[in-house]
């Protein structure tokens, strides 16, 4: 297994107050990573860390393998580009003009390319129009533009959709997910926005309190967010009874509730469940999601 970015112990703290707690990450060549978290779990302190931006107090980290004491790290970080909190960009300039100047800052002669990164990003037809007044996705794309100046191989967005309305979500979604499979790009999004991500991620981290609590695969997400049906009964025992008698798998959720994953319809189950004295009081279907996955992790609730 390849992997971009790979985290060992990784801790910071600030003064006495720790803000990240031994993470250790593994973001997979080729993964869109969706980085989830609650706002000051830690996952801006773990991204200005990885990039460079901030130095961890304990741990190490190695991008494309390489780790960050060894001393081709500054070579290697080239292959990266980051988008933290919001795209750094001059406001009085217009996207080109932008563009340009990335190309002095990182050393780029040929300039060349602009055109074609500012088309790939749909910024194109902006010609002169200074950013100031750019709408927030316009100006999202523009800082996904000036990441792709130096020709990445890895780029970590922070909060990439925060504040964007509707159609500017699905622009950079769909940003994304054109880098991700033409470009062969590994792409890692921190958000908070679960229901967005979930369109995105091949690979999922969550981060709790500083803490990675879980890595696991989009595929295995899946298996896990099955559908289930939500019932309410008189006597959970007896409930428990009837679906140990058929072999139903269930999971008993409080003296009240439980989920079963089973294949039963309603009819059914009101006729076993009436066989052991136990009446039907709720019932409705549900899907297990990426949200109530994550709150189930962390011991959260819903807002």
């Amino acid at each position: 297994m390849e992997y971009c970015l790979t985290t060992y112990n990784l801790a910071k703290s600030y003064g006495r107050k720790p803000v990240l707690r031994n993470v250790n990450m593994h973001v997979e060549r080729g993964a869109i990573y969706g980085f989830v978290g609650k706002n000051g779990s830690g996952k801006t302190t773990l991204i200005r860390c990885v990039t460079g931006l901030q130095r961890p107090t304990s741990g190490s980290y190695e991008l494309f393998g390489v780790s960050d004491s060894d001393g081709a790290s500054a070579r290697v970080r080239k292959r990266i580009a980051a988008i933290v909190e919001t795209p750094s960009v001059y406001p009085s300039l217009s996207a080109k003009d932008n563009m340009l100047m990335q190309c002095e800052i990182l050393g780029i002669a040929d300039t060349r390319r602009v055109a074609d990164i500012l088309d790939y990003v749909g910024l194109s037809y902006t010609d002169t129009k200074k950013v100031a007044k750019y709408s927030l996705g316009m100006r999202q794309r523009l800082g996904i533009a000036l990441a792709l100046v130096g020709g990445p191989d890895l780029i970590i967005l922070d909060e990439p959709v925060n504040g964007l309305d509707p159609q500017g979500i699905v622009e950079i979604r769909e940003l994304i997910l054109r880098l991700n499979r033409e470009k062969n790009m590994t792409v890692v999004i921190s958000s908070h926005i679960l229901g967005e991500l979930s369109k995105l991620a091949t690979h999922y981290g969550f981060i709790d309190a500083g803490s990675i609590v879980k890595e696991i695969s989009a595929k295995e997400l899946a298996d896990k967010c099955r559908k289930s049906i939500y019932v309410e009964v008189d006597d959970i025992k007896a409930f428990s009874c009837a679906m140990q008698s058929r072999g139903i798998e269930h999971r008993i959720a409080s003296d009240r509730s439980a989920e079963i994953y089973g294949e039963i319809t309603v009819t059914e189950l009101v006729a076993l469940l009436s066989g052991y004295g136990c009446s039907l009081r709720t019932v409705r279907e549900q899907d297990e999601d990426l949200e109530r996955y994550f709150l189930d992790l962390i011991g959260g609730e819903r807002s």
